[in-house]
């Protein structure tokens, strides 16, 4: 049975849900997004797994004040509410970044990392883009700096959801509503400020925990490439890539993505 909670941190208040028993799992949402994209993966896992997920600041239920802080100290502040002395984090996106940038800080609380097109702390951005997608990059830029939400949410389910390449609408119904509904409470909240941290991209290396990253073809190259880059550098690195999908693929493919991440914990169990 699944059950809500929340965590107190100095300027927030973290909404999460819970359920199962066994080792740990907590996942991290991507920065497009908040915990409802792991329902179906935590409803798979829950029969012999804790499974926890939170909404970050900013994020579905959770609002903030605009005081500096870091997700890494939130993200201690839950393990530490439940009592967890290591967990596996399971993070997507700015999520991943999150699970990284805590496995460096503190290896002794992560047990393994599934990451799914993680972004990295102190990863290069892209210098160009292919024309077609600088464009439609560019008239995102120009709706943030109009504060025309709506079209920013439209463009976003496009480049993220359907695939940077892909079509408009490629990925519809209930999938894009989802994807709608949880990126709007985020675009719509005061920006806050998250306390720098150093790079971790020349520091991967010293990830020794079991690691798992996945991806879809369908999503950004440099995002692709990264992806892979973090499986080759990392010394238990497995690597997974998901087709037919863009930067969401456990919502795109569900039942491929979870047979794939159980597969994993099992191994970690074995």
């Amino acid at each position: 049975m699944t059950q809500t909670f929340a965590v107190d941190v100095p300027g927030a208040r973290l909404a999460g849900e819970i359920s199962g028993r066994g080792p740990a799992v907590v996942f991290l949402h991507a920065g497009l997004a908040d915990l409802r994209m792991w329902r179906t993966q935590m409803e798979r896992l829950a029969a012999d797994r804790q499974v926890i997920a939170y909404d970050r600041r900013g994020f579905g239920r959770t609002r903030a004040s605009s005081q500096v802080f870091s997700h890494v100290d939130d993200l201690e502040a839950v393990l530490d509410h439940f009592g967890l002395r290591s967990a596996t984090l399971v993070g997507c996106s700015q999520g991943g970044r999150i699970a990284i940038d805590f496995a460096l800080v503190h290896p002794e609380r992560v047990s393994a990392l599934a990451l799914v097109a993680p972004a990295v702390t102190g990863a290069p951005s892209p210098a160009t883009f292919p024309p077609g997608l600088a464009e439609r990059i560019e008239e995102l830029e120009h709706a943030e700096e109009d504060h025309d939400f709506d079209r920013m949410n439209e463009l976003e389910a496009w480049v993220w959801l359907d695939g940077p390449t892909s079509r408009e609408g490629r990925v519809s119904g209930e999938l894009r509503e989802l994807f709608l509904d949880m990126n709007a409470i985020a675009l719509h909240h005061p920006e806050i400020e998250e306390r720098p941290r150093p790079p971790a991209m020349p520091r991967l290396g010293q990830l020794n925990m079991p690691t798992l990253v996945i991806w879809g073809n369908l999503d950004f190259e440099h995002i692709q490439r990264r992806s892979a880059e973090i499986a080759a550098t990392v010394e238990k690195g497995e690597a997974f890539l998901v087709e037919g999908t863009a930067h969401l693929p456990m919502l795109e493919k569900p039942d491929v993505f979870n047979a794939r991440l159980s597969r994993f914990l099992q191994s970690i169990a074995a």
